[in-house]
């Protein structure tokens, strides 16, 4: 109840006579003076926008320093790979590869229900997502409550130089400054401009995050792209049942980031799970003149092939990530940011303005959650060691490039460690060992026999520039790998190496009795 409220009406109003005359009479006397209230500007040590898999790390090690810290989350404690990156996927692909064992228990001897069929609740599968989300979630929130960290959640922007304001989620506006800023904050799904989208039911047209609440499986999806995002989602929810179709604009799937044999190698898998292929398409035009059950159509054009029509039931958007600067107001801060959106930085991530430095997939670059948390690393030791004494050669970013690793969770798994090929001075000549993942026991074993290894190597130092491989599990064979790469191993001593029988690792005994080639760098793996 306000003071005027608690008066008799008489008594309010004559009060607020005296009051109005009062004001008018200085209003009269003082023309000139302006009455302004200006916000309160709290200061800390750091600043952190977002509470990615950068910043939430970063925060609790410059708290545990005795420095004030203030992290600024927009949506969901933890990120994007925790809230809808990687645990949320790899939970979903996890389901998709029980059902499709399922499908092929027979070939094990196992029988389980009348004529092998599978029903999937995917309610379950999505509330098992959820689960699994949240667990984690509540250990990134439990580890900077515990920690003493002042989280506000809301979203914010630069109005200066290492100061932001924030539109609180629950109401109001605060304004923060600080000594340091660090910027979090991530991408999110970028949305192509396709003729005919924004009249269709949104309800039905996907991306990476609306994907994973479906709580039907799609009669046939069609997905817009060919690369990690398309191939993950779309070989899933095959598994779950959905008919699907990938309509990708280059010649083979994952673009330019794979040669060509690795790229032929998982088409051809995918083929045989029953994924139809537009290679070399684009969509034109998108309509709702289908019918009932699939009522989106869907336009592709291919130059050699011509028009295909598509009748689906949902489009998945897969066309890339969008760098989540636009709302952020950089320019008052002076940061600069590439044309894709992505904020510049030098090798310590540090951006032109100094003490700003961005960390994580805002900056471009692989957009992997292992490049974000040693983006923590670079700057925890650079600038905040626990010992207080900044190292003597400060660590960049410079020095992990030849060895950030890959995961692709396709079924087999596409890993790969090192610069394609195709990226590698033209000039030199380089030596390639591959073979069939059909050669390795434990495949066979397992009757997961499809796929292949690759090594690249460097015939004057015998050591391994770029490996891949198609294979159950071949993330974990690539990490062999990449341990003998940073150690500085040879081939030679992988080929010798003492390997557990039968292992997915000893396969890297026999690689090198596979087919050798001398190829030059640039030949995109031909």
């Amino acid at each position: 109840m306000s003071f005027f409220e608690s008066l008799p009406p008489a008594c309010a109003t004559f009060s607020f006579m005296i009051l109005h005359s009062a004001t008018k009479a200085l209003s009269k006397h003082h023309t000139t003076r302006r009455f302004a209230t200006t916000m309160a500007t709290q200061h800390y040590n750091a600043l952190i926008l977002g509470s990615g898999q950068a910043g939430t790390p970063l925060a609790t090690h410059i708290k545990s320093l005795g420095q004030s810290v203030c992290l600024v989350e927009r949506a969901h404690i933890a990120g994007c790979c925790v809230n809808e990156g990687c645990t949320p996927t790899k939970t979903m692909v996890a389901s998709a590869r029980m059902a499709y064992l399922a499908r092929r228990a027979h070939e094990y001897g196992v029988h389980a229900g009348a004529n092998g069929d599978v029903k999937i609740d995917m309610p379950k599968v999505r509330q098992r997502k959820r689960d699994i989300v949240q667990s984690f979630r509540g250990g990134s929130e439990k580890r900077l409550g515990n920690a003493g960290v002042d989280v506000v959640m809301g979203s914010a922007k630069f109005v200066g130089e290492r100061e932001v304001e924030v539109a609180v989620n629950d109401g109001g506006v605060k304004r923060f400054s600080a000594d340091r800023v660090f910027v979090n904050v991530g991408c999110r799904p970028s949305r192509p401009e396709i003729p005919g989208l924004e009249k269709v039911d949104q309800n039905r047209v996907l991306d990476s995050t609306s994907v994973q609440e479906l709580g039907e499986v799609p009669r046939h999806l069609v997905v817009i792209g060919g690369g990690v995002i398309g191939l993950e989602f779309g070989q899933l929810l095959r598994r779950l049942g959905a008919k699907v179709t990938i309509v990708q604009r280059g010649p083979r799937l994952l673009g330019k980031r794979d040669d060509v044999e690795l790229a032929e190698c998982m088409q051809g898998i995918f083929k045989e799970d029953g994924i139809e292929l537009l290679l070399d398409s684009k969509p034109d035009h998108i309509s709702t003149s289908g019918s009932d059950d699939l009522p989106i159509t869907i336009k592709t054009s291919n130059p050699a092939t011509g028009t295909t029509t598509l009748e689906a039931s949902h489009i998945l958007l897969a066309t890339g990530r969008t760098p989540n600067t636009d709302t952020l107001n950089i320019a008052a801060a002076g940061i600069l940011a590439t044309s894709t959106g992505h904020i510049k930085v030098s090798p310590t991530l540090e951006t032109n303005i100094e003490n700003i430095y961005a960390i994580g997939d805002v900056k471009g670059g692989p957009g992997f959650t292992h490049v974000s948390y040693d983006d923590f690393r670079i700057v925890r030791d650079n600038i905040y060691p626990a010992d207080n004494n900044p190292p003597q050669t400060l660590r960049t970013t410079e020095s992990r490039a030849p060895y950030i690793p890959s995961i692709t969770f396709t079924d087999p798994q596409l890993a790969t460690i090192g610069p394609p090929l195709s990226t590698l001075p033209s000039s030199r000549t380089y030596i390639t060992y591959s073979m069939p993942a059909s050669w390795i026991a434990r495949g066979l074993e397992t009757d997961e026999t499809r796929g292949i290894m690759k090594a690249v190597i460097d015939p004057e130092t015998n050591k391994v520039v770029n490996f891949s491989v198609i294979a159950v599990e071949g993330g974990e064979i690539m990490s062999v790998v990449q341990m003998a790469m940073v150690g500085g191993l040879t081939w030679m001593d992988l080929r010798d190496g003492v390997f557990a029988h039968p292992g997915w690792a000893e396969s890297l005994n026999n690689v090198w009795g596979g087919e050798r080639r001398e190829v030059k760098g640039g030949g995109g793996g031909t």
